[in-house]
């Protein structure tokens, strides 16, 4: 385990933005290198205490499925150890849990495949009978698997707001908006990709105790308008991943993420407004816990 870093203070390199967990540096005019920290954030709020670990957990990861489905579209790999681009005294920072990718133009949506009716389809699917206007069959119970994955777009939420679940129709005319003309092409090619990275995803994790249920990609595109998964790719923050011995229809099973620590904090008299409460020490334990468990089933592998 290494000493958890809450947020990065690389000064040879220009920082350009700062989100819930990843701190972004500029990398000449055409790369970004990415930090990924230990912060971890519920309910929309960055809770004080880092998750040991847990930025190793989620560049590892993605890292693994990056390689694992580059046939499938390009990603945003350069190849560039993290190391070589930052001060001599600044390595630490970036061992393992750094990345430097390509700068691309992004998409304006969330691509997100189900594979289950659960979190906020489960929501909508309760109130409609469909989730971002797919039509389901009645009768689904909470965590039920679909017939087929599908694709269910969300709105990027501003900083403190919540994404929306979008039609398909509305996330290929916000590409429109965003990209010009080929924008409807490129959301179609997105949702393509987004269905068949998930389903190869699933059958390999299916084969390692672990139900994919349903995930987020980031698209961007080059300077030749050709379409490339950026940001991070399965991983316990951008999936939800369920041991699949512990699966059944009816309820929200247990999950290798952060949902430990939001059980924890929804037994507190908390408005689930910053600041965010400390931590027990038992509870960052366990969760850490789960991140590294999620990591070695995947992978087959221990942390380096």
């Amino acid at each position: 385990m290494t000493t958890p870093l809450f947020e990065s203070s690389i000064k040879s390199l220009p920082r350009i933005g700062r989100g819930k967990v990843r701190d972004i540096y500029a990398v000449g005019d055409d790369k970004l290198l990415i930090v990924t920290s230990d912060r971890l954030s519920a309910f929309d709020v960055i809770l004080p205490d880092p998750i040991p670990d847990k930025g190793r957990v989620l560049t590892e990861t993605a890292n693994f499925w990056f390689e694992r489905l580059r046939h499938i579209v390009p990603n945003q790999l350069t190849g560039i150890d993290p190391e070589s681009v930052v001060a001599a005294d600044e390595r630490e920072q970036v061992r393992h849990r750094a990345l430097v990718v390509k700068r691309f133009k992004t998409l304006p949506i969330e691509a997100v495949v189900r594979g289950y009716v659960i979190g906020s389809g489960w929501k909508d699917y309760q109130a409609t009978g469909a989730i971002c206007g797919i039509a389901l069959p009645p009768g689904l119970k909470q965590a039920a698997k679909l017939p087929q994955p599908i694709f269910t777009p969300s709105t990027k939420a501003e900083a403190g707001t919540h994404d929306e679940n979008v039609s398909f129709e509305r996330a290929q005319a916000d590409c429109v908006a965003a990209l010009g003309p080929q924008g409807a092409a490129l959301a179609q090619q997105a949702r393509e990709a987004a269905i068949a990275l998930y389903t190869e995803a699933a059958d390999y994790a299916a084969g390692r105790g672990i139900i994919i249920a349903d995930t987020k990609f980031e698209f961007g595109i080059d300077e030749a308008g050709k379409l490339h998964l950026i940001d991070e790719a399965l991983t316990p923050d951008s999936s939800r991943f369920w041991p699949a011995d512990e699966y059944r229809e009816g309820i929200s099973p247990p999950s290798f993420d952060k949902q430990y620590v939001r059980d924890y904090l929804e037994t507190l008299d908390w408005n689930k407004k910053a600041p965010g409460p400390r931590l027990p020490a038992e509870v960052i334990a366990r969760t850490a816990d789960k991140y590294r468990e999620a990591y070695t089933r995947l992978t087959g592998h221990q942390l380096a």
